[in-house]
């Protein structure tokens, strides 16, 4: 391209003119590209965003990312690195933060138990890494063991692999349950008051018949101390998500343990091909995204934290107390999102409006704002994925919608 046609092309772009002196003494007017505006892709596509009362629900996009994970994955996005060195130097910086042996950073939680599973069954061996999920006629074991109260559908990680899911309710259950083929134990953490053996038993059971255990705490995080309780505890794998609480990238989680059985794990993550973990990715920027955000989220002064949560539940139940017929409450659930909660609920003979209809009217305002819905005349809020301020719309609205309906 010549010269004059770059010059040519440069007239439709935004300019601003700089008075300037050349090299032969004569003015001339130098121009300068101004940034383009940014845009708001959202809005182009026509997709709703929403003040999220509600938490770290996968549907709604889990939470936001932390400024320093943002530019962490900017940065990185500029250069090249081999994928299996990065996951190995920041494997270390995690294991370290959640106090295990080892640890990867997987394509979420989901992905963590498949891989972890797959580690189990196949060892170091590749052929046994190239032929799961077909497991029969290789030696490797098939069957998994887990309360009854545990077998929901995100044990179907599990299934992935090939294993069959073997349900269990007492200790005599599973000591009646293992065989040659059994391949692990596996607990779900959110569930665990759903069962009759408790995590310690667990883990004692594994340890006893030399059989793998496994926990599930995707969500579990706060408390922080869960991130190394149950690798102190002596679960051989966790597995978590990374993308909630600590304000990872959405689509990264971690697989932590015992390094044997980690090693074994990434032989059937990329950057491997013929895996079943080959779909499961992880980019170099959601790799140190991950690590950047756990380091973060371990640094910060969590009870600074609760203080704010529970100010801005505070500051919603006091907008809707007073209303007739409307009372609430707070409570904190005792294993998942441990954090506070405002519960709202009404009587239908003073608020005409069920709980389905007031989530609409909060979802379809200005702003939309998600919260739960717990039944016919019952809501529930969380203010941990609130950005500040936004307490005062949610009290404003959630007032607005149900003095209407009185």
């Amino acid at each position: 391209m010549q010269r004059r046609d770059v010059l040519k092309n440069l007239s439709f772009l935004p300019l601003t003119g700089i008075a300037s002196t050349g090299v032969d003494g004569k003015i001339f007017e130098e121009k300068k590209v101004l940034e383009a505006p940014t845009r708001n892709l959202f809005e182009e596509l026509g997709v709703r965003t929403f003040i999220n009362a509600a938490g770290t629900y996968t549907f709604m996009t889990g939470s936001l990312m932390e400024d320093k994970v943002v530019k962490a994955i900017q940065s990185t996005s500029k250069q090249f690195c081999l994928l299996d060195e990065l996951q190995d130097r920041v494997g270390e910086k995690i294991a370290a933060l959640v106090k295990s042996e080892s640890a990867v950073v997987t394509a979420g939680c989901f992905s963590a138990m498949t891989l972890g599973l797959a580690g189990v069954l196949s060892g170091m061996d590749l052929k046994k890494v190239e032929a799961i999920p077909h497991l029969e006629g290789t030696g490797m074991k098939s069957e998994v063991i887990m309360q009854k109260g545990h077998n929901v559908g995100y044990s179907h990680a599990l299934l992935n692999t090939g294993c069959q899911i073997i349900s269990v309710e007492t200790i005599d259950d599973v000591k009646n349950a293992i065989n040659e083929k059994t391949a692990m134990l596996w607990f779900l953490n959110i569930q665990s008051d759903r069962g009759k053996i408790s995590h310690e038993e667990w883990v004692a059971l594994g340890k006893q018949y030399k059989i793998p255990t496994m926990i599930d705490i995707a969500a579990d995080v706060p408390p922080v101390s869960n991130l190394w309780k149950f690798n102190e505890m002596g679960f051989d794998l966790v597995c978590i998500s990374g993308g909630k609480a600590m304000r990872g990238p959405q689509s990264a989680g971690l697989l932590m343990g015992k390094k044997d059985l980690v090693d074994a794990a990434r032989l059937s993550m990329p950057p491997r091909g013929s895996t079943i973990g080959r779909g499961m990715k992880i980019n170099k920027e959601e790799i140190v995204g991950m690590w950047v955000a756990l380091e973060y989220y371990v640094s910060r002064d969590h009870s600074a934290d609760w203080k704010t949560w529970e100010d801005r539940v505070a500051t919603i139940q006091k907008g809707v107390n007073g209303i007739n017929g409307v009372k609430t409450e707070v409570k904190v659930p005792t294993l998942g999102n441990v954090t506070p909660t405002l519960h709202v609920e009404w009587d239908e003979a003073n608020v005409k409006l069920n709980s389905k209809q007031l989530q609409e009217k909060l979802r379809q305002g200005s702003p939309s704002i998600e919260v739960v819905n717990n039944g016919e005349n019952h809501i529930s809020m969380t203010t941990w994925m609130l950005q500040a301020g936004e307490e005062t719309i949610v009290a404003k609205r959630l007032k607005e919608e149900l003095q209407k309906a009185s």
